[in-house]
């Protein structure tokens, strides 16, 4: 199993003594206004979103930048951990449409992007939108169902359209996959192949609740919480205010030396005796993307070598395979990313 996803306030918190400062150009002032009003709306989140789910703040940041990027996400976390409520919960604090699909054996691709029905009325086939069509879609144990059907993301998630009998049709904006997985069950199971898990921007691990945050949990399941009613959950931020961020985030500066930083890490990983796969130039553009996105969450316009160690686990940990031999002596993808990070040296 991983270890806990590395977003929490000790990884992510201030900024360390010394750090590279940017030279960011100039930027609107009506931008900057829209992203600071964005940033605190999307602040806010992390409150509205612990109404329903103790001691998740990770988690929920990392699902914030992910929306920021317009990237995928991919959870991982033992049953029970809330991870469908989570994405409920967001998606009604960001007044986004959500939509669940639990991934079986038996479930088809037209299932999930929908398909041509005939109407006897109109003597005409059209077309019926499958679940795929909204802002969040969460696919539910998505390495249960067979690679036919797990492909049937691939156009939607790369795109962000689907395509029927020759006919593309655009998704809605934003359109983010949050896809869960079972870390410690693989019977029965279609793992995703290399090229799908490339794929998704980040993967984020569940951690089961500490002690307090477990005794929080019950104590509110004991004064009447019911996790099926999310009326106490009102919306803090919207599509806007993600558009409003995606712009402010694109005119975050990069140093070229961090941009530098995030290639040698990215190369590392390509030479390193215990990996077979390392992470590809699609990797290191979502590392980049996704530092820049903490560092705007952090309040700040330029990228620092802290915020590109923060994302680089759950940016790089399901772009890498270990050696079968590596895996053997007990390594673990987020153990070697470790040994890279302190071994290159960061720019200062």
């Amino acid at each position: 199993m991983n270890h806990p996803v590395d977003l929490g306030k000790d990884d992510l918190g201030d900024d360390v003594p010394g750090a590279l400062s940017g030279a960011p150009g100039a930027v609107p002032a009506e931008t900057r206004r829209r992203g600071e009003t964005a940033r605190a709306a999307l602040t806010a989140l992390r409150g509205e979103v612990a109404k329903t789910v103790v001691g998740q703040d990770a988690v929920v940041t990392g699902l914030v930048i992910a929306l920021l990027c317009r990237g995928h996400v991919l959870l991982e976390g033992v049953p029970g951990t809330a991870k469908t409520l989570l994405i409920k919960t967001l998606s009604r604090a960001l007044d986004l449409d959500f939509k669940r699909v639990q991934f079986t054996p038996d479930l088809m691709p037209g299932d999930v992007t929908g398909s041509l029905v005939y109407d006897n009325r109109t003597a005409e086939f059209e077309f019926r939108e499958g679940p795929v069509f909204t802002n969040l879609l969460l696919a539910d144990e998505i390495n249960r169902t067979p690679p036919k059907t797990q492909a049937s993301l691939l156009e939607a998630m790369e795109e962000r359209q689907v395509s029927v009998e020759g006919t593309a049709r655009p998704l809605p904006d934003p359109f983010v996959v949050c896809a869960t997985q079972n870390p410690i069950e693989y019977e029965g199971t279609y793992p995703l192949p290399e090229a799908q898990l490339d794929r998704f921007l980040v993967k984020l691990t569940v951690p089961v609740p500490t002690r307090d945050e477990e005794i929080a949990m019950l104590q509110r399941h004991a004064a009447g919480f019911d996790p099926r009613d999310l009326s106490a959950v009102k919306p803090v931020a919207g599509a806007a205010d993600l558009a409003a961020g995606r712009a402010a985030v694109q005119a975050v500066h990069l140093d070229p030396k961090v941009a530098a930083y995030v290639v040698d890490l990215c190369r590392a990983t390509r030479q390193s005796p215990s990996l077979q796969l390392g992470v590809s130039p699609r990797g290191a553009t979502a590392l980049l993307a996704t530092s820049r996105a903490w560092a705007w969450l952090s309040g700040r316009d330029y990228v620092t070598p802290d915020d590109v160690k923060a994302l680089a686990r759950p940016t790089l940990r399901h772009r890498v395979q270990l050696r079968p031999e590596a895996e053997l002596e007990g390594a673990t993808a987020d153990g070697v990313l470790e040994g890279i990070l302190a071994h290159v040296p960061a720019p200062r």
